[in-house]
């Protein structure tokens, strides 16, 4: 057998003291080690009080190893800690939970929240307050990790997927959100093809998703390596905004890579939109598909977001017709609607996106 990262070796021992169950576990530790994540947690996460204990890497990696066990909290780090096959391989104790517990609080900082909390308008409850310093590092270590993964891989073409999901939490702190319960609705932007996450945000469950996007957009794009040179967007109605437009239809946007960017996005149906679905001719209605109990019909229109530059091109709109059959109607009695649908740029704004599938968009 190869020798691997870890200085382990195969065994057969008549001991059942020091079997275990989670072999797999250090080959996670190795493939941390293998893409240099230790390195770059040394270099960008400093959060030590003191020289001695448990190093910064050491921690990040426990927490790792306990959520690829299937951990939900920090004091599920005992079964691992009891797991003497575990640590004879791993060739390490385990930090205790505690640890951990004060290692995480270490990246939370009172005052940005209280800054925060003082600048949002008096009109509005939900804040999204700066990241830490200890956050940035942490940050800069899932961009080294893109870029290692990257340059295995080679490509040139990243699809950037923008989507919230709602965490569920009973802590005392953890906020209402909008499915009625409480807890976390942090933000992800998604690289398809390498299939990692290249740019987060953990917000409060109140926070709305579509509150300030931008921010976490340009971050997404700026940390994809230098050898992608195809970009595409992707989002549902959160990212709905003349700000994230804007930024998105211009070749020269600041904080991202310039020229093309093809983009699509679910879009809001508002009445001057509607307007103007309404006004497109029979004839333009293309059927998409039968259903048993309605048909469903799409058509291209142009249309203008909100304040538009008057020189600018317009968006080009993907909407969809949904009829029922003869002698049907909807709950509202009306037998046609028109859902939220796809805008993207026309085609002299760059390549179009890959089109999507009806219906895919987390608010659909």
């Amino acid at each position: 057998m190869n020798q691997g990262l870890l200085p382990y070796t195969v065994e057969v021992v008549d001991r059942a003291d020091t079997m275990t169950g989670r072999a797999g576990l250090p080959l996670v530790l190795e493939t941390m080690h293998a893409l240099g994540l230790r390195q770059a947690i040394t270099d960008h996460v400093r959060v030590r009080e003191r020289q001695s204990g448990y190093t910064e890497a050491e921690k990040i990696e426990t927490l790792v190893l306990l959520l690829a066990a299937g951990g939900t909290c920090l004091d599920d780090i005992r079964v691992l800690q009891a797991d003497a096959g575990l640590t004879r391989l791993l060739d390490r104790t385990l930090p205790s939970a505690d640890t951990l517990r004060h290692f995480l609080y270490a990246f939370h900082d009172d005052a940005l929240i209280a800054q925060a909390q003082a600048a949002r308008p008096p009109d509005r409850v939900a804040y999204i307050p700066a990241e830490t310093a200890a956050l940035q590092g942490l940050a800069r270590v899932n961009t080294a990790l893109v870029h290692r993964v990257a340059a295995e891989g080679r490509n040139t073409t990243a699809t950037l997927d923008h989507d919230a999901t709602i965490q569920e939490s009973h802590k005392r702190e953890a906020r209402d959100h909008y499915q009625g319960g409480r807890g976390y609705q942090p933000a992800a932007v998604y690289w398809v093809e390498q299939d990692l996450v290249v740019a987060d945000e953990y917000r409060d469950g109140n926070v709305p998703a579509a509150m300030e996007n931008l921010p976490l957009i340009r971050r997404a794009f700026a940390n994809l390596p230098a050898t992608v040179t195809t970009f595409f967007f992707r989002a549902d109605t959160a990212c709905y905004d003349a700000r994230n437009l804007k930024w998105l239809t211009d070749p020269a946007r600041p904080g991202g890579p310039r020229g093309p960017l093809g983009f699509t996005i679910s879009a809001d149906m508002t009445a001057p939109l509607h307007k103007v679905c309404a006004a497109v001719p029979a004839a333009a209605w293309a059927l998409v598909e039968e259903r048993p109990d309605e048909t469903v019909h799409c058509a291209e229109v142009e249309f203008f977001p909100g304040d538009w530059p008057k020189m600018a091109e317009p968006l080009r709109y993907v909407a969809l017709r949904i009829r029922k059959r003869q002698g049907q109607l909807f709950a509202n009695g009306s037998d046609t609607k028109v859902p939220r649908h796809r805008e993207q740029p026309l085609g002299g704004a760059g390549r179009r996106p890959p089109p999507l599938a009806l219906g895919e968009g987390g608010d659909d």
